[in-house]
């Protein structure tokens, strides 16, 4: 592994760090996250059509910049450290890559240059809360062809139903169902979607054919579709909108050709998870880094006793383990980013990587908020200090992407830490164990 960054990769975030700190300050923040869709639409179409931040993962023929997994993580840290209200994790981190990886030539060529412009957000859709678990990060799916925490029938969820004899090859663009004619539609309801009461694209996880013999499929509902109602919802975090979507008969498009298989589905979900947890690390390490910055500059200038309180042994000594810790989820974060780009996210190496550095960071992440808060005193446990910017977002990101404990514990399992020794070892153990047993009786 090369540690060094190129000219490249180096230029991206100095030019949005550049950027955000001009454009999107504290007071810019929580203006920007009152607004009906939640962010600053002006700012996100200067970061698309200067910086490409949206496309900057996809492909150059798809109308992307055509970087890697380690120039987005690095654009999410940046986006991270300023607490940047946008449509970028949930349009391209978590939606884009799946039409990339399972869109047809044809829903490719129409979405993904517009994704890239920023002139369509998109974001995924997974029932019950369930989209670490659906991206392979805090548990396996015990069923047969994976897919069931998309629920469905009396498990609740969403359902996809198909109409036979409605189906058709004409392509749409207007809201419908695409070329399925509206044969498919969904039923159900989906909270915590991220910008999902905004974005122009929605990629749902559904389950079709029932619980018990079913598949989950990934389908296309488009902003304006008959009988689609979404509500934004208060979150504890206003820096990351969230939103309700209820499905009441809604024309759907399937997300890939015709006969795609659930396994296939939840294959590029697991996938999508690999490069998803590198990119929300470095996201989680930009914040606790702003968060370590703040405390410091507050400490040095704070008087208590007629000298700084920075100056006090045990004040060095908290903010000190905080910069160990945040540096120490950097390195695992962009060892993730650069393991997804070489093993191309499918690796096994990649998904432990990826999911220990996303662990790493939400604790360290939550650990510098809330020291900022402590140290900032009295002024920091008010709600409108800044300092609470920082500590919602740390205790939102681990409550949507973690916990923590579990996220450690998938990455054993995947290593294979857990599993049941096989017989010829056991007894082997067993042999042996007996021996020093009855050596030591001996002695």
């Amino acid at each position: 592994m090369d540690a060094a960054f190129t000219d490249e990769q180096v230029e991206i975030r100095r030019t949005l760090r550049r950027l955000l700190r001009e454009r999107c300050g504290p007071d810019e923040v929580k203006a920007a996250v009152r607004t009906a869709p939640g962010h600053d639409e002006a700012l996100w179409r200067l970061l698309a059509r200067q910086l490409g931040l949206p496309g900057l993962a996809l492909p150059r023929e798809a109308g992307g910049v055509g970087c890697g997994p380690t120039e987005l993580a690095l654009a999410c840290e940046e986006t991270g450290r300023a607490l940047l209200p946008s449509p970028l994790t949930a349009t391209a981190v978590l939606a884009a890559p799946l039409v990339d990886r399972l869109g047809t030539g044809a829903l490719r060529a129409e979405l993904l240059p517009r994704i890239a412009d920023g002139e369509l957000t998109a974001s995924l859709a997974v029932p019950g809360g369930e989209l670490t678990r659906a991206l392979g990060l805090t548990g396996a799916d015990d069923d047969n062809d994976g897919g069931g925490w998309a629920g469905g029938g009396r498990a609740g969820g969403v359902q996809a139903r198909e109409s036979r004899g409605h189906r058709d090859s004409r392509g749409s663009g207007d809201g419908g169902s695409g070329g399925y004619g509206g044969g498919w539609r969904l039923y159900g309801q989906v909270d915590q979607v991220l910008d999902g009461h905004s974005a122009g694209l929605l990629l749902v996880a559904a389950r079709t054919g029932g619980y018990t013999r079913g598949r989950t499929l990934l389908f296309l509902v488009r902003a304006g579709a008959p009988g689609l109602v979404r509500t934004r919802l208060t979150a504890l975090d206003e820096t990351r909108p969230q939103g309700r979507i209820e499905l009441r008969d809604v024309p759907a498009e399937p997300l890939g050709a015709e006969g795609v298989e659930g396994a296939e589905v939840v294959g590029a979900l697991a996938r999508l998870g690999t490069t998803a947890a590198a990119a929300l690390a470095a996201e989680a390490v930009g914040a606790a880094d702003a968060a370590l910055e703040r405390t410091v500059e507050y400490v040095r200038t704070r008087m208590q006793f007629g000298r700084s309180i920075g100056s006090f042994q045990a004040v060095k000594h908290r903010l000190a383990e905080v910069y160990v810790k945040v540096e120490a989820a950097r390195s695992a974060a962009y060892y993730a980013a650069w393991a997804v780009g070489h093993e191309s996210g499918a690796g096994a190496g990649a998904a432990v990587a990826s999911g220990l550095a996303l662990a790493q960071a939400l604790e360290a992440q939550r650990t510098a908020a809330g020291e900022a808060v402590q140290l900032h005193g009295g002024v920091g446990f008010t709600w409108e200090h800044d300092a609470h910017l920082y500590f919602k977002r740390a205790a939102s990101d681990e409550l949507l992407f973690g916990p923590v404990h579990r996220l450690r514990a998938r990455a054993a399992e995947r290593e294979g830490l857990f599993a049941e020794p096989d017989a010829a070892s056991a007894s082997a153990t067993a042999s042996t164990d007996g021996h020093r047993a009855r050596k030591a009786v001996a002695v």
